[in-house]
């Protein structure tokens, strides 16, 4: 069973997911346990939209996801390979210390 999703994860996916109409339930019936995964797999249509989308977000929130994955609560490395580098890039535009924390948390620097 995955986390719970908080008021805040609930905003930020509904953010990035508006078609999904405020609902973070899969297609199996389970509440999705990581926001960005679904995205990634079931929204986005593309790498691209995947970036635009992101890209609506406030520097906090996207901090704030990355700060997730450091905690192990949030899955980056279960994106599609050019999702996971868009929310290098964005992440990496708002804070570069974060995503350098992240990476070395991943063990990927």
């Amino acid at each position: 069973m995955g986390r719970e999703f908080t008021d805040r994860d609930m905003d930020i996916f509904n953010k990035l997911a508006p078609e999904a109409g405020e609902n973070n339930i899969s297609q199996m019936g389970h509440p999705y346990p990581f926001i960005l995964r679904p995205i990634s797999h079931r929204f986005a249509e593309s790498g691209e939209d995947f970036r635009n989308r992101l890209e609506k977000l406030k520097r906090e929130d996207v901090e704030y996801l990355a700060d997730l994955a450091i905690e192990g609560k949030e899955d980056v490395r279960g994106l599609e390979d050019e999702d996971m580098d868009s929310f290098f890039s964005v992440l990496e535009g708002f804070s570069p210390e974060k995503l350098e924390e992240l990476k070395d948390k991943l063990g990927m620097i």
